[in-house]
């Protein structure tokens, strides 16, 4: 029961971390660094309990995790050479890849992407449309109703990550079961 209390509470905490990345990218565009350090610490904490503990089938191997967080990294850091996603986002996606293992990345970069078009659309209508008579100073509404072309992709990345932590099982019945067993 305690490896079942102790899983959910670091689950909990890195997807109300990764909310409020999500709302702060909105905010001012920024996702401060200590929520990219609060999901990795999370995740560390989880997968070394269980190691130490002997609880089996929950995550992929060490090598996974890192793999996928290697890969998640490469590409965003890419991105960001590129101009087209920012160092905190980069941050960000990497630190949340540590969540996931190399079999579930697919799903996770995935609806990341998928979320940030979305959000590439929402710009565009805001842009154009300007609906907002008074957004706050510095938001993300403010910007594109500026002129900007920016998304904030903290929000994408949060999606993608709640979409892989579902793929990945961390809520199936099977697994919440086998902390009981």
């Amino acid at each position: 029961m305690i490896f079942l209390m102790m899983f959910l509470i670091c689950v909990f905490l890195a997807l109300a971390v990764a909310g409020l990345a999500g709302f702060s990218d909105v905010r001012t565009m920024t996702i401060p660094n200590s929520y990219s350090l609060y999901i990795i610490v999370s995740f560390l904490l989880c997968f070394c309990v269980f190691y130490i503990g002997g609880v089996k089938g929950v995550f992929g191997s060490p090598l996974s995790h890192l793999l996928s967080v290697l890969l998640t990294f490469g590409v965003t850091f890419v991105l960001y050479g590129l101009k087209m996603l920012g160092a905190g986002d980069s941050k960000f996606a990497a630190a949340c890849a540590f969540w996931i293992s190399v079999k579930y990345l697919p799903i996770f970069l995935f609806f990341m992407t998928l979320a940030g078009a979305g959000l590439g659309l929402v710009a565009l209508y805001v842009k154009k449309k300007k609906p907002f008579k008074s957004p706050a100073a510095g938001s993300w509404f403010a910007q594109v109703q500026g002129g900007a072309d920016k998304v904030p992709y903290g929000v994408a990345i949060t999606f993608g990550l709640v979409m892989a932590f579902l793929y990945s099982g961390y809520f199936s019945p099977n697994t919440l079961a086998s902390f009981l067993s």
